[in-house]
């Protein structure tokens, strides 16, 4: 099993001591010590608000390049865009952090793939809904590289409908949907569903 390499930041001693409790806990993680963080594949930020500590997760972003499990007590939609401009794949609210949840959220960014709550995922796609709309779709611009048919597939997918159900909402045969799907994961080199679904999510595609 390989395993991954952790740095913690947080704004108080007190949530750093406890996501490390979790983090050690766990044979799948190592917890690297503050100067080992530059070897760090995954970050995992504890804050209070974005609104007041948003440039120290951009700095701690900006100087490790990894993916970032982002703790927060409250996130509203402008901090949620900014997270996602800082690398945040995945987001724990604190109240709900347990070792288990932890360890998913770090090991799913890991990964190459994303962990928001349904509510923040539903910011996100509004949010990336106005911006084709108001923005690339007028100017005729497709910032993604994917076709709409390939979009549309994958709004679906991240909505958790199945093949039968993509291609009767898309008036398509299973076989049509199926080579859509195969085609974008093929040609992105992304290992499946779930991680095409993680990708579209991470880049702004859906």
């Amino acid at each position: 099993m390989e395993q991954v390499r952790v740095a913690v930041h947080a704004t108080d001693a007190l949530s750093y001591a406890g996501l490390s409790s979790y983090l050690g806990s766990r044979p799948e993680v190592v917890l690297l010590r503050p100067a080992q963080h530059g070897e760090a594949t995954v970050l995992v930020m504890s804050v209070e608000r974005l609104t007041t500590d948003a440039a120290m997760l951009r700095r701690a972003s900006t100087e490790l390049g990894v993916p970032v499990v982002l703790v927060t007590s409250e996130i509203n939609e402008t901090e949620l865009l900014t997270a996602v401009e800082c690398g945040v794949v995945a987001i724990l609210p604190r109240s709900a952090v347990t070792a288990e949840r932890l360890a998913h959220s770090v090991l799913a960014a890991a990964k190459g793939q994303g962990v928001m709550p349904p509510n923040l995922v539903g910011e996100l796609l509004k949010h990336i809904e106005r911006l084709q709309r108001d923005v690339l779709a007028p100017n005729g611009l497709n910032a993604s590289g994917l076709t709409p048919r390939e979009i549309d597939v994958l709004r679906l997918m991240a909505d958790g409908l199945d093949t039968n159900e993509i291609a009767g909402k898309l008036c398509y045969s299973e076989r049509t949907v199926k080579n859509v799907i195969y085609g974008i994961t093929n040609r992105l080199k992304l290992r499946n569903r779930s991680h095409a679904v993680a990708y579209a999510l991470r880049s702004g595609i859906i």
